[in-house]
């Protein structure tokens, strides 16, 4: 259904849609750069950042380009197979957002209360093994809702109120009972995000108390600045997650909720770029020595 109807307001969303895509996808894929050319940048915390800003480069493209087509083809059907695949992708991504901001803060926690073990704990097996390890935990997450979506024994001619097929919207177009399969469906999204949360919550109670026991104000501020990015990314990504689960717990307005989803499907990747290179000074100088570098030559 989209987010409006006004018809007067389908140039200006594409516009929008359009340029908030462009610059979510620039801004991931210049901290990509950064860190693929950058010597420097090869730790694996910017490891977990690359992976983390390729995964939010795939989740808005899993539902901004199809809008935007949508907009301009004034045509919002989709294929059952399409939206299915849509929805397992979107899953897929925002699964393994979660799973990979619990990675990097496990990281943040290694550095900080085992700085001498740090190389030989977080080295490159043990980092490629989290991401893939967060990869499968995402896939097996998303072919669950798929299953459970496929169940629905009325999935014709329907109406879905969002501009993407939303997992929560599609569990109640069924004509049977959805009681279990929305039992279901919860359960696993909520012990994945329990996970996600119960992982990021440890690490940081662990560096909080590391932290405290620093004598200096200065070893305490640079170890918080190395939490800022991440904490600030967690926030956002969280905070804007939980605001519209309540506001479509609350309202009443299909549109509102649909409204609502654009803060966590399309603003906080956005975001998180900004986030990183404008708080970290690592990025900022690797950019620059990219940009430089790709200027020279």
């Amino acid at each position: 259904m989209g987010l409006s109807d006004d018809a007067e307001l389908q140039p200006l969303l594409c516009v929008l849609f359009l340029s908030m895509y462009v610059v979510t996808v620039l801004g991931n894929l210049l901290i990509i750069l950064a860190v693929t050319f950058d010597p420097h940048l090869h730790t694996p915390m910017y490891f977990f950042l690359f992976n983390l800003s390729l995964v939010d480069i795939g989740f808005i493209s899993t539902t901004v380009p199809k809008m935007i087509v949508d907009i301009q083809s004034h045509n919002r059907v989709i294929s059952c197979e399409g939206c299915l695949t849509q929805m397992s992708i979107f899953i897929l991504f925002a699964c393994m957002d979660s799973m990979l901001l619990t990675v990097m803060a496990y990281d943040r926690f290694v550095a900080i209360c085992h700085p001498l073990h740090y190389v030989v704990i977080m080295n490159p097996r043990l980092c490629c093994s989290l991401v893939l390890v967060s990869f499968c935990v995402s896939l097996l997450d998303s072919q669950v809702h798929n299953m459970i979506v496929l169940q629905l024994t009325c999935f014709k001619d329907v109406e879905i109120s969002s501009f993407f097929c939303d997992p929560s919207q599609l569990l109640n177009l069924a004509c049977s009972d959805t009681f279990t399969n929305n039992i279901v469906s919860y359960t696993i999204g909520a012990m994945t995000g329990f996970l996600s949360i119960s992982g990021i919550i440890f690490s940081y109670y662990k560096i909080l108390v590391s932290i405290l026991r620093v004598p200096s104000s200065g070893g305490m501020y640079k170890a918080f600045a190395t939490c800022g990015s991440h904490l600030a990314v967690v926030c956002l990504f969280y905070g804007t997650a939980l605001g519209v689960y309540l506001s479509s717990a609350i309202s009443q307005s299909p549109r509102k909720d649909a409204a609502a989803s654009v803060v966590y499907t399309v603003v906080t990747p956005m975001l998180n770029p900004f986030i990183y290179s404008l708080r970290n000074k690592d990025i900022k100088r690797a950019l620059w020595r990219f940009l430089i570098s790709t200027n020279s030559s």
